[in-house]
């Protein structure tokens, strides 16, 4: 297996498995082969293995959305194979109080949350990990593609860090950041070493029925269901107007909760005169006036945000680095690193500066710091600026400036609603 040096200060090392004293762990069984080659692995060095399938979400419709009685005897069957026990436990309860409620209060706040970092923190992370305590585990495990590294501080105090998986296609730190330290601790990440055909490879070895199993994708709890139907249950429409930054009138929409910044498809916009036939992206939602804003080209500068100022950052070390400056970020998953000045700000957020304009920051989505292979920590977006450009009208009165979810540039009256602009 490789390693890799975190790049802090002190020595330090990474930690696989195989290193690691041997006990009871407790993994948790997806029915995945990721899950399944995590057991598989850790049997092979020694630990007492048994494994936990959870289940975060009571489907009330049948099966035609919801994998969970497929996963289950998949789990079943794997590890019958391996000879270890399995355990299950229903988290729904939990999941809705500290997952599907923020979730629903974030999309009807014109954001787009990411409910996979949220269940982390909340359920695999925290309940999963009580309960798996209860079951007398020594620590637990989990399938995800990141990987622990430990660096010794200066009073000999060693610490856990998470480190990014092996396979940059595959890495999971994005997701895992909110996760504490002290769980990070009790965690073990075997596949974290691997590139995922070494994984698939392995369970094939072993006759794992997950081994050519599709990875899942998307929100666990909509399945293969259209979004905006799913949605549609919990959080009443709101038709309203879709128009250009000059407050031209060109669509429709369903309600402003449907759509994503940087979206292209479902707008409905077309054949429309004086204009080109360039596609339309969502810009920004003007959520006072339930307008849906749109720009005709992937390219045009109202996407594109050279700063960002962040709220309360949640440091994966439960403090933020010692010295501010050069780090990398991602403001989505498998998004490619980018170059970035980080400065830190009185209120426990940061305010970063990217060295290339990112593509559709978009509110309720993350920004994830790193330093090398290290995950720093991350927070959502508070307030994402642009490169100036006339937006909108200038005539706006003070009492009709609108409120946006995606804000403006700085030239552009809302903006200047805000407390909390980044420095120039």
């Amino acid at each position: 297996m490789s390693s890799t040096e975190p790049t802090t200060p002190g020595s330090s090392t990474t930690e696989s498995s195989a290193t690691a004293a041997n006990g009871k762990v407790i993994v948790g069984m997806s029915g995945g082969v990721d899950s399944s080659v995590s057991a598989l692995l850790l049997m092979q060095q020694g630990y007492e293995v048994e494994g936990l399938f959870m289940k975060n979400w009571d489907e009330d419709d049948g099966t035609e959305y919801c994998t969970a009685k497929e996963d289950l005897a998949d789990a079943e069957a794997v590890c019958a194979k391996l000879g270890i026990k399995l355990h299950t436990a229903n988290f729904a309860a939990e999941y809705w109080d500290n997952v599907f409620e923020h979730f629903l209060a974030e999309y009807k706040a014109g954001r787009t949350p990411n409910p996979d970092i949220l269940c982390n923190r909340e359920i695999k992370f925290k309940v999963f990990l009580e309960y798996a305590e209860m079951l007398g585990a020594d620590k637990i495990a989990t399938g995800h593609y990141v990987r622990k590294g430990h660096v010794s501080q200066g009073d000999g105090d060693v610490r856990p860090r998470l480190l990014k998986g092996l396979d940059s296609n595959k890495d999971q730190s994005y997701f895992l950041h909110a996760v504490p330290e002290a769980a990070i601790a009790r965690t073990l990440f075997p596949v974290g070493e691997l590139e995922k055909p070494a994984v698939r490879a392995l369970a094939e070895q072993h006759d794992l029925i997950t081994a050519k199993k599709k990875d899942s994708t998307g929100i666990c709890f909509i399945g293969e269901r259209r979004f905006r139907d799913f949605l549609q249950q919990y959080l009443p429409a709101q038709p309203g107007t879709i128009e250009t930054p000059d407050g031209d009138v060109i669509g429709k929409h369903m309600g402003l909760m449907y759509y994503t910044l940087g979206q292209r498809q479902g707008l409905g916009i077309g054949g429309l005169a004086n204009y080109s036939e360039d596609p339309w992206y969502v810009a920004a939602k003007d959520l006072d006036r339930n307008v849906l804003i749109a720009v005709q080209g992937k390219h045009d500068q109202l996407l594109y945000s050279d700063t960002l100022v962040t709220e309360a950052m949640d440091w994966v070390a439960g403090e933020p680095p010692v010295q501010q400056g050069r780090f990398t970020a991602k403001t989505r998953y498998r998004q490619s690193d980018c170059g970035c000045e980080m400065r830190a700000l009185p209120d426990g957020g940061v305010e970063v500066t990217f060295d290339d304009p990112q593509w559709a920051v978009t509110p309720g989505q993350s920004l994830v710091l790193y330093d090398g292979d290290i995950c720093l920590g991350a927070a959502l977006f508070a307030l994402p600026g642009r490169k100036p450009r006339r937006l909108l009208h200038e005539s706006y009165p003070d009492s009709s400036r609108p409120r946006f979810s995606g804000s403006p540039p700085s030239t552009c009256p809302c903006w200047r609603l805000s407390s909390r602009q980044p420095g120039r």
